[in-house]
């Protein structure tokens, strides 16, 4: 299926590039993080040690959040204040 991916802030940064179309066999959210994280390079940011948020269709989800033709998965990176 295809999805759109959206990064934001620093991982847009780090990845270097805020959106791409994905061609994926990945069931949820969490597979399409596997995928990105199994290319390596500027996606090491997805890691798992990182509190990275997923938001599908624009709701807040979590990894085991199932995935439809044509969704958009966002990722951002943890938010702290002060």
């Amino acid at each position: 299926m295809k999805i759109s991916l959206r990064f934001f802030a620093s991982l847009r940064e780090a990845i270097g590039h805020s959106q791409e179309e994905l061609q994926t066999s990945a069931l949820n959210a969490g597979q399409v993080r596997d995928e990105l994280l199994n290319r390596g390079g500027a996606y090491a940011c997805l890691g798992r040690e990182r509190s990275v948020r997923l938001a599908l269709n624009q709701v807040m989800v979590n990894e085991d959040a199932l995935l439809q033709e044509n969704a958009e998965l966002a990722f951002f990176p943890p938010v702290t204040g002060g």
